[in-house]
C-alpha cells in the first residue's frame, strides 16, 4: 500500500457511521475476495468496473487501491458520496475514480454506462433477484458480476437459472476467498425491458 490514505478513508467511513464497528483490516480482506473472484478468471484487470451501493466504500476503494483502473462508485445517498469524494481527492488517493449519484435503474440506462462495464460488485446491495437486475444493464456480454454472499446457501437455492436467464446472466456458482461470493456472466445483450423502473426489482422480483 503506498499511503494510508485507504485505512484513513475506511476509518473515517466507520466513524461516520457507513460501515460496520469491527476492525478495517477484516473488511479490507473481504473486499479482496471481489478482486480474487475476478483475477480467477482473468490475468488483467477489469478496465472499468462500478460499484454498486457503494456506501462507505466497500469494496470499491480496496479495488481502486489494488487495480489502479477506472472506477465508478454508484450510491443513491448524497452524503455517503460526499465520503468517497472527499477520500478520493486525498493525497495518495489513486486516480481513475468517479462518485455517482443516482439509482442504479436509472443509471444503468445512461448512454455512458449502458453496457460498457467489464465488472460489477456488490456487497450488500440487496435479495439476488434485485441485485442481477439492476446490475445486468452495466455490463459488456461476457462481464462479471460479483456479489457477496451468506456462508452457507447454495447457489441454486438463491440464484435462479430461469431467471437469470431472462436477464442474460449464468451463474459460475460459489466461490469462496475467506466469504463466500457468486460469480456471474453476462452471456447475452440485455432485454430493453431491464432493469424496470426504480423500487420495481425490489418490490415484484423476478425470482
Amino acid at each position: 500500500m503506498s499511503s494510508d490514505w485507504l485505512p484513513r478513508a475506511l476509518e473515517e467511513s466507520r466513524a461516520r457511521g457507513f460501515l460496520g464497528p469491527q476492525p478495517i483490516e477484516p473488511q479490507i480482506a473481504h473486499a479482496e475476495g471481489f478482486a480474487q473472484c475476478w483475477e480467477a478468471l482473468h490475468t488483467a484487470p477489469p478496465a472499468r468496473f462500478v460499484d454498486l451501493g457503494s456506501g462507505g466504500g466497500l469494496p470499491g476503494l480496496v479495488l481502486l487501491e489494488r487495480w489502479r483502473t477506472e472506477a465508478t462508485f454508484l450510491d443513491s445517498m448524497a452524503k455517503r458520496n460526499n465520503l468517497l469524494i472527499e477520500a478520493l481527492a486525498w493525497p495518495g488517493a489513486p486516480g481513475g475514480g468517479q462518485v455517482v449519484t443516482a439509482r442504479a435503474e436509472e443509471a444503468a440506462r445512461w448512454p455512458e454506462f449502458d453496457g460498457t462495464f467489464d465488472l460489477v460488485t456488490a456487497r450488500s446491495f440487496g435479495p439476488p433477484a434485485t441485485t442481477a437486475e439492476c446490475a445486468v444493464r452495466f455490463l459488456k456480454v461476457g462481464g462479471v458480476l460479483i456479489v457477496s454472499e451468506p456462508p452457507a446457501d447454495r447457489t441454486e437455492e438463491r440464484w435462479s437459472p430461469v431467471g437469470l436467464e431472462v436477464l442474460g446472466l449464468k451463474a459460475q456458482g460459489r466461490s469462496r476467498y475467506g466469504a463466500g461470493f457468486e460469480v456471474l456472466v453476462k452471456v447475452a445483450p440485455t432485454n430493453p425491458l431491464y432493469p424496470r423502473a426504480v423500487g420495481i426489482p425490489k418490490k415484484k422480483p423476478l425470482f
